[in-house]
């Protein structure tokens, strides 16, 4: 362009002007929003930090709008189960509509329709609470519907993948139900589950319980007490939880800091610490299975505070401390022997507990002092009637209007299947109760059948003729319940039934082998032989001992060596024992016994302590088929008697056959002078099961027209009437 200098110098200069001008500003912005981030830098050093309140959107609350909304504790409740026989399955149903009482969504998951790999970690953020209700079996395994979720479970707590964080957020809750007669593995798998759970950083809400099929040990009388106990303290501890409390506080706090406050800092130190506490038995042992933390807990926070593992230390001294306040004998020195197991006999429990005695006195027993009881049998009250007796009435000429079940002990070292007393009795294997005298036991148990014979006077249908001979007991059947070859004055009591003229009828389950062989001579002893192999008597009778398919064999042999009576009973259950005659050939030459009874299994209805159905129960023509192929295995023995009524045959040594003719009866009267004779002659002057038979009559044969129903009497179909299944 065609300008001046001048001009030219005038239009850079105010370039340069602009340019500079521009650098200044932003210098300046620049300067400024340095020296503002280094002021806050330097004031969030040296300042507390604070942390704003997070709000949640507003929501509406019944139909109207809301500032704020309350923010959601719990979530839900979910109740995990892992059940074998329903026991677990319906503690489940009761929790789940306690729960829904609380107005907290509930949902009820069996462990063996639940993915652990691929839900278990959700648990982690959905605010619910986990409850698991789990079952140990007789073996310390977890049920079937449980296996898998708990070998997912101790895998991962073990596993260092899954990290000691992996479920941390889960909230949990752990009932195992076990039994503590099987001492070695009692509720393995509640403990467990717990351990697994806490060890992947699950909390717990509240401290594991346990439940005690076994009523003589049980904390609370029954497994449903004891649930129902738990149940309660985790209702209380929900509320508490859903108001937005981490422990409720009972104004007892040491030092005036309430132990709920305690920093996050250390619940995440557990963990890391977790692993080799766990390693502690003694400090496990204390924590699993003690309430003596409970109790602190109340102590210090009400009572439903929770104890947390960082109190475990305490807790132990504590422990310590009362041990040796009770060693030196302070107050609870018979609580600190029973613990320990140094109780005296004279300080020893009794073995019916008041919920025991609840439940029996319901079924219709009369209980005597603190182990024994009476019961009348169906087959009195049926004879009375004129109605028949039951099959030792064929087989053995028993008045079943004149006999008297009874059993001086309650307790029982099996707990079968097939057993009709739905196991409400307690279960041991050897005797540590409180003991009473044989005598008031007899007096008792006679009184107490009086008084229930007595009962039918003036029924209709009932005899008179029978109800007066009635009223002088002429047998008993020691086979109500429970075992009574445990009691240990068992030979007194035998002897005071003979010297009232009293025939005995013992049944054992062939786990006393010792017992059997010192046991005085009674009118006849049987023992039940329910399996002819170690595994199918593991399964059916469900022994206590470990080593008792040895006691279940020694047993037979100390029978065979009995010069008295001696009688198998064999208990048919279809599916599960009839294919053995092989094996049960060869047990019957083991112990020689003079009778073999065959009977098919009596469903008792449904129960949390079997899992037979009416499927399981034989026909009395497969009963039979089931015998005389057995027969054929034996050729000492022959089949002898039938009861049609009872579903049952008897199968008879040959012996006993005299010129084409049975005499599997027994004579009464000729058996009770045999036994004075023995006795004043100090046992010197012995006899045999031959010395006291009696000829059976022909309607009591095997194939007779009557099939084993006494021709006096008038048989009685039940219609449309519950089946009474007591009796023996």
């Amino acid at each position: 362009l065609d300008v001046s200098m001048d001009t030219w110098n005038f239009f850079y200069t105010c370039l340069v002007s602009l340019w500079l001008h521009r650098f200044y500003i932003y210098s300046a912005v620049a300067s400024g929003i340095s020296i503002w981030i280094a002021v806050q830098f330097f004031t969030t050093k040296t300042k507390k930090k604070v942390t704003e309140p997070v709000r949640t959107e507003d929501k509406l609350v019944n139909g109207y709008g809301t500032q704020q909304a309350k923010e959601v504790y719990v979530a839900g409740v979910k109740i995990f189960y892992g059940s074998q026989t329903g026991t677990a399955k319906k503690f489940a149903a009761g929790l789940a509509e306690a729960v829904i009482s609380l107005n907290l969504p509930v949902e009820v998951i069996s462990m063996g329709d639940y993915d652990p790999d691929d839900c278990l970690a959700e648990e982690t953020t959905s605010r619910s609470i986990c409850v698991f209700l789990v079952a140990t079996y007789t073996d310390g395994q977890p049920t079937e519907s449980a296996a898998w979720f708990c070998k997912w479970l101790g895998e991962a707590a073990n596993d260092f993948r899954f990290g000691k964080t992996y479920l941390k957020g889960l909230r949990y809750a752990v009932f195992g139900l076990g039994n503590s007669v099987y001492v070695d593995h009692y509720n393995t798998v509640g403990r467990s589950v717990d351990r697994w759970l806490w060890m992947l950083g699950a909390s717990r809400i509240l401290t594991r319980a346990e439940g005690d099929c076994n009523v003589a040990q049980s904390k609370h009388g029954s497994i449903e007490a004891d649930f129902e106990a738990w149940k309660a303290k985790l209702l209380s501890r929900l509320q508490v939880l859903c108001r937005g409390e981490k422990k409720p506080c009972g104004g007892k706090c040491k030092k005036g800091k309430c132990k709920s406050s305690r920093k996050q800092s250390k619940e995440s130190s557990d963990h890391e610490h977790g692993a080799s506490e766990y390693e502690n038995t003694e400090a496990e042992e204390l924590f699993e299975t003690s309430s003596e933390e409970e109790t602190d807990a109340e102590e210090a926070g009400g009572a439903n505070a929770v104890v947390d593992v960082e109190d475990l230390g305490n807790i132990m001294s504590h422990m310590k401390k009362r041990e040796r306040e009770l060693e030196e004998g302070d107050v609870g020195t018979s609580l600190m022997r029973e613990n320990t197991g140094r109780k005296e006999e004279g300080e020893k429990r009794e073995m019916i507990t008041p919920a025991l005695r609840e439940a029996l006195t319901k079924q219709g027993y009369k209980l005597i002092g603190s182990h024994s009881g009476v019961k009348l049998c169906r087959w009195t009250k049926s004879m009375l009637r004129g109605r028949g007796g039951c099959y030792k009435h064929t087989f053995y000429g028993i008045e079943s209007h004149r006999c008297m079940e009874a059993t001086p002990s309650l307790a029982c070292a099996n707990k079968c299947v097939f057993c009709w007393r739905h196991h409400t009795n307690p279960v041991g294997t050897e005797w540590r109760w409180k003991m009473d005298q044989p005598e008031m036991i007899l007096q008792e148990a006679i009184e107490n059948h009086q008084n229930m014979i007595k009962q039918f006077k003036g029924v209709s249908g009932v005899r008179a003729d029978r109800l007066e001979e009635a009223m002088a007991a002429k047998h008993c059947a020691l086979s109500l319940v429970g075992e009574p070859i445990m009691y240990p004055e068992i030979n007194r009591f035998v002897k005071l039934l003979h010297q009232h003229s009293i025939s005995s009828f013992l049944v054992t389950n062939a786990q006393f082998p010792d017992e059997i062989r010192n046991l005085e001579p009674v009118t006849q002893l049987y023992v039940s032989v329910d399996a002819s192999t170690r595994e199918s008597l593991k399964r059916i009778d469900r022994p206590l001992f470990k080593d008792f398919w040895q006691r279940f064999l020694d047993s037979l042999k100390a029978l065979s060596e009995k010069q008295q009576r001696t009688v198998y009973r064999l208990t048919l259950v279809k599916a599960w024992n009839v294919d053995e005659l092989k094996a049960y050939a060869e047990l019957i030459a083991l112990g020689k016994p003079d009778f073999v009874e065959v009977k098919g299994v009596t469903y008792c209805g449904e129960s949390s302590a079997s899992n037979l159905t009416m499927a399981n129960v034989p026909w009395h023509e497969e009963v039979v088929g089931f015998v005389q192929e057995l027969a054929d295995l034996i050729p000492d023995y022959e089949i002898a008697c039938e009861h049609e009524h009872s579903n049952c045959l008897l199968l008879a040594h040959k012996k006993f056959k005299v010129d084409g003719e049975w005499w599997t009866w027994i004579d009464y009267g000729r058996f009770q002078e045999l036994v004075r004779e023995q006795e004043r002659s100090s046992g010197c002057k012995t006899f045999t099961a031959a010395d006291y038979m009696a000829r059976t009559p022909r309607w009591a044969l095997f194939g007779s027209r009557e099939r084993g129903f006494d021709p006096l009497d008038v048989r009685y179909q039940r219609k449309n009437k519950a089946r009474d299944i007591s009796g023996c």
